[in-house]
């Protein structure tokens, strides 16, 4: 059984928990679109550590400790919802320093674009994704978080990056994608 935490840990851990909300709901709202439910999913995740600190063996790995507890809980959200029986069947802009209104409007247009094509993943490949490209975790941390073997976030990272790929280059050439063919 672990010691009595010290007087200060819990009050670190507090703050430190604080300074991942933002980060949490982001990839909450990453994987589930939907605003409430990812407030809903990061209050969550931080009630089951607060009740479960004492199962935090390092301090330093309590960024990847909240994944895999939020990552728990989309899955328990989706068990309950009964929309899917196995998770794993799921399968730069360059900006001036002051850009102006046209500059503006594309840059959002591009977020939109590339949110729109995230969202379009399933779900299995939008968590890694997520994860590796936004969150910046390494392989091995989101395979603890996901709870998969390091090859499975390594073959859906590349499906993802692939079908974004696909799905960001369609856009641009208006679906005329198809009409492509490689000549030598």
């Amino acid at each position: 059984m672990r010691p009595a935490l010290s007087g200060l840990w819990p009050n670190r851990l507090c703050r430190q928990i604080e300074t991942l909300r933002p980060r949490l709901y982001r990839m909450a709202y990453a994987w589930c679109h939907d605003a409430d439910l990812a407030e809903d999913l990061t209050q969550e995740a931080i009630t089951k550590a607060l009740a479960r600190c004492g199962q935090l063996r390092e301090i330093e790995s309590l960024g990847a400790w909240l994944f895999a507890i939020l990552n728990n809980c989309w899955r328990d959200h989706l068990r309950t919802r009964q929309e899917l029986s196995d998770i794993d069947e799921l399968d730069d802009v360059v900006l001036d320093l002051a850009p102006g209104p046209e500059g503006l409007y594309e840059s959002r247009q591009t977020t939109d674009r590339v949110r729109a094509a995230v969202a379009s993943l399933p779900i299995a490949q939008r968590q890694v994704i997520t994860l590796v490209d936004l969150e910046e975790y390494s392989y091995a941390e989101v395979a603890r978080i996901l709870d998969v073997p390091v090859g499975t976030v390594m073959s859906r990272l590349s499906r993802a990056r692939q079908a974004l790929r696909e799905r960001l280059l369609a856009q641009e050439t208006g679906g005329r994608l198809g009409q492509l063919r490689r000549v030598k």
